[in-house]
């Protein structure tokens, strides 16, 4: 079984990769927009809200390069536009969709807000993650200004920029609990990844457990892959129809409706680690040099640690992480061999090649059904893909290449 505060925890870990070495923004925010509910008395259901929307926040910015202007720059006009992008992901979900409206209006300055007819509670958990992701930002861009020097000796300034923003950026009765808490030395101390880990564990275990079932996680895992794959335009809806792809081949090889599902949902979630690749290694207009490969290999490690997090999701995390294994010990991260390789895993690995030549990249066209079946006989050959899994594939090509290009070509099934 699988709890929503897990998961949701588990993922903002993805959502946090896209600083590529600026990581744990959603948590701190999470974690000091808590502190500011302790001081406001919030009911219990108003905070699990903004525990699990701070989290989420920036579910719409995939791009390390806008995640380095949100963290950079304390405000500029178009910040909202993926405040946008992240209601419209999490409107998919109906486990989710109750957050949609605090994500939209995160960025937005207060005295914008009270001019809009939004639900109070909304309004004011939308301008509470707002303050504290500036505050976030602010130490960001304090500390790279002055390096070495410690976050209690910065605290001052960053507490006189939200006061005087109080009543226009933000609402004076959020300003003074934020400069009340943080008072305290031991707000920013807990701050540091490891404390800041500890404080908001220590937090889920006050939290009812809300279980998640498959069909439900495969709604969440679908925004999740909706949101890797607009990371890159060469990339896009990658997730969605290796998904589909491997689900298809599954269905063919009469594997049951569950373990059909769960590939499914570790075809939506495999690569969730490469949104820890820099922008420019995803563009680049040519083949990756060795060095450039050695980088982008983290990501199917990345994928796992975050899914191996989530209790419930153990076989859905491996078969994840294994997209880039080969049955000869030559793929990456683990050099697994065949026997540590399990079917769901195999045909993940098969419908993930299969699609990516489905696609235009920036170094090649897209390729034909004929063109890529040669290609993944070679692999087959070379002992780095299953047998059964191609001849399924083969049996059934011109439809696992619809399936493959469905979203490029305007199909939708």
């Amino acid at each position: 079984m699988t709890h929503l505060h897990q998961l949701i925890y588990a993922l903002s870990d993805a959502l946090d990769l896209v600083g590529v070495d600026d990581i744990n923004h959603g948590k701190r925010v999470a974690y000091m927009a808590l502190e500011c509910a302790k001081v406001l008395h919030l009911r219990h259901k108003d905070e699990e809200r903004l525990f699990h929307a701070a989290l989420l926040h920036d579910c719409g910015v995939s791009s390390s390069r806008i995640h380095d202007k949100l963290v950079y720059t304390f405000d500029w006009e178009g910040a909202e536009d993926h405040c946008i992008r992240g209601y419209q992901l999490l409107s998919i979900s109906p486990a989710l969709r109750h957050l949609n409206t605090i994500i939209l209006y995160h960025h937005t300055h207060y005295e914008t807000l009270v001019t809009l007819n939004i639900h109070q509670e909304t309004a004011m958990l939308s301008n509470l993650i707002f303050l504290v992701d500036r505050v976030d930002a602010l130490c960001a861009q304090k500390m790279l200004e002055h390096p070495g020097v410690s976050i209690l000796t910065l605290a001052h300034e960053i507490r006189s920029e939200i006061k005087a923003l109080s009543g226009t950026f933000f609402d004076p009765r959020l300003a003074e609990a934020f400069l009340e808490c943080s008072k305290r030395e031991i707000f920013w101390f807990n701050l540091s990844p490891g404390e800041l880990h500890r404080a908001l564990e220590h937090y889920m275990q006050t939290l009812d457990n809300q279980s998640v079932d498959l069909s439900e996680l495969r709604q969440i895992a679908e925004i999740f892959a909706l949101f890797v794959d607009a990371k890159s335009p060469y990339t896009a809806d990658h997730s969605l129809d290796v998904a589909a792809l491997a689900r298809f081949v599954a269905q063919k090889m009469n594997l049951s409706a569950e373990i059909c599902t769960k590939i499914e949902i570790a075809g939506l979630l495999h690569d969730l680690g490469k949104l820890r690749i820099p922008d420019e290694l995803l563009n680049k207009a040519g083949p990756l040099d060795d060095q450039e490969f050695d980088t982008v290999k983290i990501h199917a490690f990345e994928t796992g640690q975050i899914l191996s997090q989530i209790r419930g999701l153990e076989e859905i995390a491996q078969w994840a992480a294994q997209h880039h294994e080969k049955l000869n010990g030559t793929g990456y991260p683990s050099r697994s061999i065949s026997e540590e390789l399990p079917l769901p895993s195999r045909i993940i690995a098969v419908a993930d090649i299969f699609q990516a030549l489905a696609q235009k990249r920036p170094y090649r066209k897209n390729l034909r059904p004929l063109q890529i079946m040669d290609i993944l006989k070679r692999h087959q050959e070379a002992g780095w893909i299953d047998t059964k899994v191609l001849q399924t594939v083969e049996e059934n090509l011109q439809a696992c290449w619809e399936i493959s290009i469905r979203h490029s070509s305007g199909v939708r099934g």
